[in-house]
């Protein structure tokens, strides 16, 4: 074996297949405890290596070589991968157990930056890019769910339901210390992520339950991410369970739940996003944001700003704030001119049994302040609405409640398509963006 082929090899650690998570929260699914052979192949490592398992050591994947996830790769606590720029990882096929994901740990760190002409690819075994190659030519944006996705656990804050400073991200089990994320180090850095392109992810775990393209848990705002393109996903482009961690130059496309998630009191800031919404994949909504779950960590803020949300169909939603939802959207341009009438909705939650009086939530926040809408463009008759949550029997939403809501939205000018931050995708290189 040449020095070469020992490099791509020696970070694999031969274990049973691990399993990854999900932003749904319908099931997890079951261990496999079935033994996973080393690919031993000196031929294919050549210019191919598959990655099986924990990662125990620092290494590098090369721009040179095609890397193959089986199953869930797992990146330990205290190493470091890093990914030259133009390299490319493409997960293989399976659901449920056999689902392929790469995971970075609370603790340890990925270094992927790529750039512009070189960007870093993960993708599908099925898709037929070849090394040094932007774009396969057999899949499409319709295409999703052929692997799972990357994820990524830090130690910054979190507000979990159960009032714990630390989660674990859901499908992986309690017990397993490299699902586990959240801390007090808001400025925790779980490396870099620059220009990096997520495509065709999305893979069933269980029952409704799939794997979002880009999982942040607990990432603090020491680490970099920057220029991500989450292309064709089944589930969310990309989830946000809390943690502080600031994403810029985000474009989500083609995504079949929610475009950006945002959960457990997320307080960074997102900034100069693109959503494109399509038609006929289920697509929900093109922002889900929730606050604080519990007394832990009610503190932080998030911001969206200079963005652009849009349906290139009849389905989808611009947005839905929530639970506590608490921070600051400006100069946002929600286009729904396909899907037009659809609601921005403001959730309010109300207690029957106390005169229907209504709790804190999102409504509230918005009311007192602590939900900011300004310089917000709603086009296409989108507009904000605020929905009663359906336990509240008996109880009514009065006009004077919608009026006030209304009220508190600052119209704008939004922010109009910067589609030259964007020129390095996949979306840009198939020419659909316009």
């Amino acid at each position: 074996m040449n020095k070469r082929s020992f490099r791509l090899l020696v970070g694999t650690m031969v274990v049973g297949t691990l399993l990854t998570t999900s932003c749904k929260k319908e099931e997890v699914a079951p261990i496999d405890t079935t033994p996973i052979k080393e690919d031993v192949n000196d031929t294919l490592a050549k210019k191919e290596a598959t990655k099986i398992g924990f990662i125990s050591k620092n290494e590098t994947w090369y721009a040179d070589s095609i890397y193959f996830l089986e199953g869930k790769v797992v990146v330990k606590e205290g190493v470091t991968l890093t990914i030259q720029a133009g390299t490319i990882i493409k997960g293989k096929e399976g659901a449920s157990t056999l689902s392929s994901a790469l995971i970075i740990a609370r603790g340890a760190k990925i270094d992927a930056q790529g750039t512009a002409l070189k960007p870093i690819i993960f993708t599908s075994s099925l898709d037929n890019i070849k090394t040094g190659e932007l774009k396969g030519t057999n899949l499409g944006k319709t295409d999703n769910q052929k692997w799972g996705g990357l994820i990524i656990l830090g130690n910054a804050p979190v507000s979990t339901a159960t009032g714990d400073i630390e989660g674990n991200i859901e499908g992986i089990p309690a017990g397993e210390n490299y699902g586990k994320y959240g801390g007090n180090k808001i400025d925790d850095n779980s490396g870099v992520l620059n220009y990096v392109s997520l495509r065709h992810g999305g893979a069933l775990i269980g029952e409704g339950n799939e794997i979002n393209g880009l999982t942040l848990g607990g990432v603090g705002n020491g680490t970099k991410i920057e220029n991500i393109e989450v292309y064709a996903t089944m589930d969310d482009g990309i989830e946000c369970f809390g943690g502080s961690v600031n994403l810029k130059n985000i474009l989500v496309y083609y995504q079949g739940d929610d475009a950006i998630d945002v959960d457990q009191n997320y307080s960074g800031t997102v900034e100069n996003f693109m959503v494109i919404q399509g038609d006929g994949i289920g697509t929900d909504k093109g922002l889900e944001v929730d606050g604080p779950e519990n007394t832990t960590y009610k503190e932080g803020l998030f911001t969206f700003k200079n963005g652009l949300l849009k349906s290139e169909g009849t389905e989808g939603y611009p947005a839905d704030f929530k639970d506590k939802a608490q921070g600051t959207i400006e100069n946002v341009t929600f286009d729904y001119t396909t899907a037009t009438g659809k609601d921005l909705k403001i959730r309010a939650n109300f207690d029957a049994a106390n005169g229907c009086a209504t709790k804190t939530d999102a409504y509230t926040n918005l009311i007192n302040g602590k939900l900011i809408f300004k310089g917000i463009n709603l086009l296409g008759g989108a507009k904000p609405k605020v929905y009663m949550n359906s336990s509240a029997t008996g109880c009514a939403l009065a006009g004077t409640e919608q009026d006030l809501a209304t009220a508190k939205f600052i119209t704008g000018a939004g922010a109009s398509a910067t589609i030259a931050d964007f020129s390095w995708t996949n979306a840009s290189k198939k020419g659909e963006l316009k």
